[in-house]
């Protein structure tokens, strides 16, 4: 059956599909979709910008979560640094683990060839006037390097595999942030 004679054979058909583009057209009409790095307004009216500016990280005690907190505070801030009067405080906790994810056979040995790391963050958001938790949350961030016969090529693509998670992580954290902040649970 071709196009036309679908007209003069189906004309029970056109309730149907009526009904199914209205349908779909009342179940899109409750998505929101805004630009994630867009100036979206929170509670309080203030600018997710502005939201964001407010929040202060606190000190970390390792090499790869300062990597963390800094390009994090560099994000929240654009750059600005910490903020003077802070409205939420951020305490952060991360944990770093490389593994080898490769081996090759050489002679007799098998020697790992790549490696991952693995960078995990807990953070717990906290309002700075009263001390209470605001979020809690937890992301993972992983990079790969390869593992060379000399020690230090290792050691230095180790350290830049985990700058590599180390921003991305701060990345992600910044996206919770920006989730929580939009949720209405930091007001």
């Amino acid at each position: 059956m071709s196009l036309p004679d679908c007209r003069v054979a189906c004309p029970a058909l056109k309730p149907v599909v009526a009904a199914l583009i209205a349908v779909s057209l009342f179940a899109t009409s409750a998505c929101t979709v805004r630009p994630l790095y867009g100036d979206a307004v929170v509670s309080g009216g203030e600018t997710m910008a502005a939201a964001l500016s407010a929040v202060e990280v606190k000190p970390v005690d390792t090499r790869q979560a300062l990597e963390v907190r800094n390009h994090l505070i560099f994000l929240l801030t654009r750059g600005a640094g910490q903020p003077a009067g802070p409205q939420w405080q951020m305490a952060l906790r991360v944990t770093s683990r490389i593994a080898s994810t490769a081996t090759v056979q050489v002679a007799t040995d098998n020697e790992p060839s790549a490696g991952t790391v693995t960078m995990t963050a807990s953070y717990t958001l906290t309002d700075a006037a009263s001390g209470d938790v605001v979020a809690r949350g937890k992301r993972v961030a992983t990079a790969s390097f390869d593992r060379a016969r000399q020690q230090f090529a290792t050691i230095r693509a180790e350290r830049d595999a985990e700058n590599r998670a180390a921003r991305e992580l701060a990345e992600l954290l910044r996206l919770a942030l920006v989730h929580d902040l939009e949720r209405g649970s930091a007001q």
